[in-house]
């Protein structure tokens, strides 16, 4: 490691968290010890972001299995990083999500000593997200089909500490840079779509003869006339069904090479067969129709320029204009709205994929200018989809920097050179001294059980139709003077699970409102509201916009 700034130390991940701490790879759970209706979210990989708790993963275990296998409970605050990709070695803070929660093994749990602890949680998170430390896990990983890196290597990790004031700055600092990058990703990543409405909407003035209508009156031109495609093409013809290869002579397009209106010459597969390169040639001008695809992509359309020799497969289609036609002006009309309206509107549906036939897409309908309008039409698109082209060039350019800006802001915060030292800190070596000299880290002991359950505090709010339960207190077994609700029941309890537990308690005739049933309950909230709408889907309880009664 390179020279260290004034006042910092190194430490490994395990040293700095001290003796009450817990430094383990999340739990072993298999999909038989899960519980689709468990009380006990386990989280997964796929929650790990790279600096921030996704919150996607729905699985659960109910208590019983918890305490059966072990597990270890996570608390508000824990570091959790992800000895999977991707990327290997993201970390993130575990939020307060209003419930219970262990972690699947291969989640790495770190969590301080809160009395002692020589590290905060966030800027620890913040280092192990910086490259440096990033690489430094990479280079310890393993795996062949996919890498992992071990709990262990990660307790190991050696990380350069700066004095606990300055990581508060660091923290703060890093915070609010993170935080404008966020929201200038979250600004760019509207830029896609408000360039696809703008396509469209100028597609749809343009064959509409709005986007128009003043050149065609300055030049005394007539309105559109409505045709059928069939009356202006010469020709439908169906693509080759032989057999193609990954290399030959000449490429063979098919619906995976148009995309966005264009042909996209990537990803080819090629014909030497004589017959089938003369029969099925295309010529500049040929446009091609997807006719068979998925039902939101069936109909997309391509022109052909004469960019390379080439042939069609047979799921598209060859359209050849007349005279009366430009070929341009066709392709923008089919990928526009009423193009695009038509081909739902007429597609056949099949089990997977959707089918619009040749006799279909001839009976197609449209508004024809003259040449001249036509040409003018096709020329102010040419002119608009090339500046939203740039556009969406550069909207993807600045996506790809703004990692590299959150990473060289880390880089440099890691660096000391992000904010200023400051000689009235306590070095980081006294702290890391004082952990040193009190008894070493325990092993992790038993961590299930009702009594560890670290405790929820605040109100929850759950609507099941028109009832409303809420409920404000702390949930768990932490001993607090501001606890308002204590649960001691829980849905694996005999009396509860499977059966009519709520529908009993409304029954006696005391209660008919939720709230009050959620006091008699004594369920944990996740809870009520699991086996309250358990026993609504069974039929056990009625539920109207009044009042809840057993069936």
């Amino acid at each position: 490691m390179s020279e260290l700034p004034q006042g910092w130390a190194e430490a490994t991940v395990l040293e700095l968290a001290g003796q009450n701490s817990v430094v383990t790879d999340g739990d072993w759970v298999e999909s038989k010890d899960q519980d689709p209706m468990g009380s006990v979210r386990l989280i997964q990989l796929a929650d790990i972001g790279d600096g921030f708790f996704v919150n996607k993963s729905q699985r659960f275990m109910n208590v019983e299995s918890v305490e059966r296998l072990n597990c270890t409970y996570l608390q508000n605050g824990d570091v959790l990083i992800a000895r999977m990709p991707d990327p290997l070695g993201r970390a993130c803070i575990f939020p307060d999500i209003g419930q219970h929660a262990v972690t699947a093994v291969d989640v790495f749990v770190w969590r301080p000593d809160r009395e002692l602890a020589g590290a905060d949680t966030r800027w620890l998170m913040h280092t192990i997200n910086s490259p440096a430390v990033r690489a430094e896990i990479l280079s310890e990983a393993g795996g062949t089909t996919r890498q992992r890196v071990a709990g262990g290597k990660l307790k190991q990790l050696r990380l350069p500490v700066p004095p606990i004031p300055e990581q508060r700055r660091i923290v703060a600092t890093v915070d609010g840079l993170t935080a404008r990058t966020a929201r200038a990703r979250k600004e760019l990543d509207r830029i896609p779509t408000l360039i696809a409405r703008y396509k469209q909407r100028l597609l749809a003035l343009a064959f509409s003869g709005e986007l128009t209508a003043g050149w065609r009156a300055a030049k005394g031109l007539s309105d559109a006339k409505e045709v059928a495609l069939v009356d202006v093409a010469k020709g439908f013809s169906y693509g080759t069904s032989a057999k193609s290869a990954p290399s030959g002579e000449v490429p063979v397009l098919r619906m995976g090479n148009i995309q966005d209106g264009k042909l996209d010459w990537t990803n080819l597969v090629f014909t030497s067969e004589k017959a089938e390169i003369k029969k099925y040639t295309l010529i500049p001008g040929d446009v091609l129709f997807n006719r068979t695809n998925s039902p939101e992509l069936v109909g997309k359309t391509a022109l052909y320029k004469g960019e390379q020799d080439a042939v069609y497969a047979g799921y598209l289609i060859r359209i050849q204009c007349t005279e009366k036609l430009m070929p341009e002006y066709l392709t923008y009309s089919l990928n526009g709205p009423a193009g695009r309206n038509y081909c739902w509107a007429v597609k056949t549906d099949g089990v997977s994929q959707s089918n619009i036939n040749a006799k279909k897409i001839a009976a197609f309908r449209f508004l024809l200018p003259s040449l001249d309008e036509q040409a003018e039409i096709v020329r102010r698109i040419d002119s608009a989809f090339g500046w939203l082209d740039r556009m969406a060039a550069d909207h993807a350019a600045a996506a790809r920097l703004l990692p590299k800006l959150d990473a060289a802001i880390l880089a440099k915060a890691f660096q000391g050179k992000l904010v200023p030292q400051d000689t009235n800190d306590e070095p980081a070596a006294k702290v890391l001294e004082r952990i040193k000299a009190e008894p070493g880290i325990a092993p992790k002991g038993k961590r299930g059980g009702r009594a560890n359950l670290p405790p929820i505090t605040g109100t929850a709010e759950i609507t099941l139709g028109p009832v409303t339960v809420s409920a404000t207190g702390t949930v768990g077994n932490a001993p607090t003077r501001a606890r308002k609700v204590s649960m001691t029941k829980s849905r694996q309890d005999d009396d509860v699970k499977g059966k009519p537990y709520l529908a009993g308690l409304l029954k006696s005739g005391r209660f008919s409102d939720a709230q009050s049933l959620f006091r008699a309950a004594d369920l944990p909230v996740s809870d009520f509201y699991k086996q309250l709408a358990w026993e609504i889907d069974k039929g056990h309880i009625l539920d109207n916009a009044e009042e809840l009664k057993a069936a």
